[in-house]
């Protein structure tokens, strides 16, 4: 059964309506050089992120301008797990996971495996996900789900799937691909940065389903 993340939460209420679903992990955005309604500022994700009971892991997700600010950050917000998403070096990762002594995700485009390949040894998990020029994640279009899945299986990290998923997919992208997680935001939102319960709790019981569903 896949792990389930709740990125892009911007109020406690969201935040406890997901972990009361059984999400396994909530996301906060912080410090991000696009426009994005999900974003909060570094305050407000220490706020919510220390409103996590245990068990469940609270993630920064963040494209910081360098490594250097990616650790300030995390000893600003104190996350159990950082979510990285931009142009990074594999030093770059290994430097602030020395520094932070935090776990490292880090997100790459589905249409560059090589890019997966290369910080497979590096990062403590790999999120693949449907990201713009950029290489900020959100944008809310699916990819090629069995693609990921033949991904994940020459990987040794833990594959999370993210990009378009929703509560109506997200057993099937669980059954094609077979990742460690999935990762969801824009798909269970009433409104930008704003979540729907009922839609966040469909989505956790949905991931899985994929046992159910074979």
């Amino acid at each position: 059964m896949a792990r389930v993340k709740i990125c892009g939460l911007t109020r406690g209420a969201d935040l406890r309506a997901a972990v009361d679903a059984g999400a396994d992990a909530v996301g906060v955005i912080s410090e991000v050089p696009v426009d994005s309604p999900r974003e909060v500022d570094p305050a407000t994700a220490a706020e919510l992120l220390a409103d996590v009971p245990p068990f469940v892991t609270a993630t920064l997700v963040t494209m910081p301008e360098s490594a250097e600010r990616a650790v300030e950050l995390l000893r600003m917000i104190t996350p159990d797990a950082v979510q990285l998403h931009g142009e990074w070096t594999p030093d770059e990762i290994r430097f602030i996971r020395a520094e932070t002594e935090r776990k490292v995700l880090l997100a790459v485009d589905a249409d560059d495996p090589g890019r997966a390949e290369e910080f497979d040894a590096v990062a403590d998990a790999l999120v693949i996900d449907s990201t713009d020029d950029s290489g900020a994640g959100g944008t809310g279009e699916t990819h090629d789900w069995e693609r990921a899945g033949d991904l994940a299986a020459r990987l040794t990290s833990p594959v999370v799937l993210a990009g378009g998923l929703t509560a109506d997919n997200v057993a099937e992208a669980v059954r094609a691909a077979d990742p460690f997680a999935v990762d969801v935001a824009s798909g269970v939102e009433l409104s930008d940065g704003r979540k729907d319960h009922n839609a966040v709790a469909r989505f956790v019981a949905n991931a899985g389903r994929e046992m159910e569903l074979a």
